[in-house]
């Protein structure tokens, strides 16, 4: 467990943390000199079974207020401490609604210099006290007389934090993340950070990011709770020894994060739920610029409102901030709002997603789910979000923003990394197989549509690889077929008219006898006797229809032999020892001529199947198959092999695996 005091300034904090650990949390010559506390310290209390109490002691001088709220955060246990002989005074009142704001329930009060006054004045200070508490979550919090010079009551005061060690609640599951309030160099070992682990847990050897900075980092040693450790865990205070080349102390600053590397992900603006002290005598307006206190992150930013141009004192609201640079957050993450000049707390909230939309951020059906969203229930909000359009949403976003490494609701279909409600899923497959018909009917003589157009014809702000999860689904359960690279109906065959058809079949015959340099349009009209320009018109009609490809201007081949040319080209790439391809490689693979060789070259550069460098080029393994299968038969760019990594998954789709599906989301 993690104690933290809080209280106003030479109220005795730092004394009684020193009564209850033996330890001075005092560790800056400044504060020795001063005799205040001025940045935060730290000491631990063994306990009989072997664990350890950890202590973070803050300053409690109003100058120093963004020290203490670096090291609140996170924490399990609050120690109010407050002077019997002073009673309550400013910064007592502002720790107390920072403890309160930041969602703290779990403490309890030290009446401190309880040796200074009366049982008059100790009762008298114990009902200001307790009326205080009365409006927060602190409100059953004991109050406990203790005096740090003569031992009166630190033993109850020891007794009472073992017995509420007890009942600590373990912290959320998910990827590690520890925010770093301390960054320091030991000779021999390195950089060594210091914080609180919010979750998860880390290992000797873990490779993991800093966070906003995205810098690689590796745990070459670790201190849990003030011991030697190989293994930490979300609730204790840490000491990471990092390792990465070049890595010094001055590369990291208070506020940022050590994560696990699927939860790095900085936002420059969040919506958040907003609640404004009541203490404050005015509303507060939209776009106020404010200072964000986050974990131990420090950051100047303005509050936009998102239900009305101003808030008033003791409401709670919907907001979103936009920072003036990125840190790290996650969904339910608790903050402090202070004013411009960092003088007065505003009030507190907790960040409800990290993904807000550019626009449209004030719309009914957008704060309905960001009010579901602060409920703070994972699932409850992801229901929300696939009950309201468009129907789907990310799981993978989901998992990150909310650290879930597993999220899912009743009724849930998961394709890759999207989540639909089955009737959504099934509506959408229906729609597409309508918006194809739809096509076939006002265009018969074309093939089908490929992944783009049909993505424009369902939804273009739908994301591509949503549609090619779509696809591939509608391919297994035999709703559509693939012809290369357009989608069809599996009644759908383009066809000519009977007079085309004829000359087709004639020219198809031309074509095939010089496979790799077949002859141009005017030579096809010339062999078979037909004007040029009807000829023309007829070999752009196969190309809509996928029968043949244009490499070059009026020079058409069978798009089997396109299919061809691009496997012995993906063999050249196989072959070189760096895996570059020049024109003479391919040239003479195709005995063929240099020319015309460089024509197909330029046509693959422009379709993306190869990367031109110079006269070099290579090739993407992973679209070999873009115009069917080199032996003739078709194959769907969607689900084919990735060569270039051997996975088996299409870079195109994302991993939709159609058989993850249940049987009934399938639209069967």
């Amino acid at each position: 467990m993690i104690v933290c005091t809080a209280g106003h300034i030479d109220h005795g904090k730092t004394a009684l943390v020193r009564a209850l650990t033996g330890v001075d949390a005092d560790r800056l010559a400044e504060e020795k000199a001063r005799g205040i506390t001025i940045d935060l310290g730290f000491a631990y209390l063994p306990l009989p079974d072997g664990t350890v109490m950890g202590f973070v002691d803050v300053p409690g001088h109003e100058r120093f207020i963004h020290n203490m709220l670096a090291g609140v955060s996170g924490i399990d246990f609050a120690l109010l401490v407050v002077a019997a002989d002073d009673g309550v005074m400013p910064q007592t009142i502002e720790h107390l609604h920072i403890l309160d704001l930041l969602g703290i329930g779990r403490g309890l009060v030290a009446l401190s210099k309880a040796d200074r006054v009366g049982p008059e004045r100790l009762a008298e200070v114990e009902r200001d006290i307790r009326a205080r508490l009365a409006a927060t979550a602190l409100v059953t919090a004991p109050i406990l007389a203790v005096s740090s010079l003569t031992g009166q009551g630190v033993e109850a005061v020891a007794a009472h934090l073992k017995a509420a060690r007890t009942e600590a609640a373990g912290k959320g599951e998910g990827g590690f993340r520890l925010a770093i309030d301390r960054a320091f160099t030991l000779t021999g070992a390195g950089v060594v950070v210091t914080g609180t682990a919010f979750s998860g847990r880390v290992a000797v050897g873990d490779r993991l990011l800093l966070t906003p900075s995205g810098r690689e980092v590796r745990i070459r040693a670790l201190h849990a709770q003030s011991r030697k450790a190989e293994i930490g865990l979300a609730g204790q205070r840490l000491a990471l020894n990092l390792a990465a080349p070049q890595l010094a102390k001055d590369d990291i600053v208070r506020g940022e994060w050590v994560v696990d590397p699927l939860l790095h992900y900085p936002v420059g603006r969040f919506d958040a739920v907003f609640r404004l002290l009541d203490a404050e005598t005015r509303p507060l307006a939209h776009w106020t610029p404010v200072h964000l206190h986050l974990a131990a992150a420090h950051v100047p930013a303005r509050i936009a409102l998102l239900e009305g141009d101003a808030q008033n004192p003791g409401e709670t609201a919907l907001v979103q901030l936009v920072l003036d640079r990125p840190i790290g957050v996650m969904a339910g993450d608790r903050f402090i709002l202070r004013d411009q000049s960092a003088k007065r707390t505003l009030g507190g909230g907790r960040a409800i997603d990290l993904f807000p939309p550019a626009r449209g951020r004030r719309t009914p059906a957008r704060l309905a789910q960001l009010q579901a969203q602060a409920a703070g229930d994972p699932e409850r909000a992801l229901a929300a979000r696939l009950a309201e359009a468009p129907g789907w949403a990310d799981l993978e976003r989901e998992r990150l923003q909310w650290n879930r490494p597993s999220l899912t609701v009743p009724d849930m279909v998961s394709a890759g990394r999207y989540a639909f409600l089955v009737s959504t899923w099934r509506a959408l497959r229906q729609a597409l197989v309508e918006k194809l018909a739809a096509h076939h009917a006002d265009n018969p003589d074309q093939p089908g549509l490929q992944l783009p157009r049909l993505r424009a014809a369902l939804d273009p702000k739908m994301p591509p690889d949503l549609v090619a999860g779509l696809v591939h689904a509608a391919l297994a359960e035999g709703e559509l077929v693939a012809d290369g690279p357009w989608y069809r109906l599996p009644g759908h065959q383009a066809k000519l008219a009977p007079g085309d058809a004829q000359l087709w079949e004639e020219a198809e015959a031309l074509l095939a006898a010089q496979p790799f340099r077949p002859p141009r349009v005017r030579d096809l009209a010339k062999a078979l006797d037909a004007e040029e320009s009807a000829m023309r018109a007829l070999m752009k009609r196969l190309a809509r229809m996928g029968k043949v490809v244009l490499i070059a201007h009026d020079h058409y081949f069978l798009r089997p032999v396109v299919a061809r040319m691009a496997a012995i080209l993906g063999d050249c790439a196989l072959q070189a020892k760096d895996g570059w391809v020049t024109a003479a490689d391919f040239r003479d693979r195709l005995d063929n001529g240099r020319k015309v060789a460089i024509q197909i070259l330029e046509y693959f550069d422009r379709t993306g199947l190869t990367h031109r460098k110079d006269d070099r080029r290579r090739v993407r393994l992973d679209r070999l198959d873009l115009f069917g299968k080199a032996d003739g038969r078709e194959s769907s760019p969607v689900g084919r092999t990735d060569f270039k990594s051997g996975n088996g998954r299409s870079p195109a789709v994302g991993g939709f695996d159609s058989h993850s599906l249940p049987p009934h989301a399938s639209g069967s």
